[in-house]
């Protein structure tokens, strides 16, 4: 069974940058269905960003046009590039794929002071 570990998360200032890494226990090209999703106390999970079954790129509207996903091939992982951030994207942030089901990371939070 594949595993996903976040990391990269902390405290930033709004306005800021930050970049999170998925990184897995096998390899990330077993895995379909990549994406990151965040969830910020006393609401839903949402989608940050994913990729396609085409490997096109989708983003969540709260983040349209400040989030970008990509690879990492040397590292075999998974990258959320944030940008511009605000306070309202503070979250635990979650990378997923699947390998026969999904699979999430444990979380790594990420705090954006005003």
């Amino acid at each position: 069974q594949v595993q996903l570990v976040e990391s990269g998360g902390g405290l930033v200032q709004a306005g800021g940058s930050l970049t999170l890494s998925c990184t897995a226990s096998g390899s990330i090209f077993s895995l379909s269905a990549m994406g990151w999703y965040r969830q910020a106390p006393g609401k839903q999970r949402e989608l940050v960003a994913r990729f396609t079954n085409a490997m096109r790129t989708v983003t969540g509207d709260a983040v349209k046009g400040r989030a970008i996903i990509s690879i990492d091939n040397a590292k075999n992982a998974f990258l959320l590039q944030m940008n511009n951030l605000k306070p309202e994207d503070t979250a635990v942030y979650y990378c997923s794929g699947e390998s026969g089901s999904r699979i999430w990371g444990q979380g790594t939070q990420v705090t954006v002071a005003s």
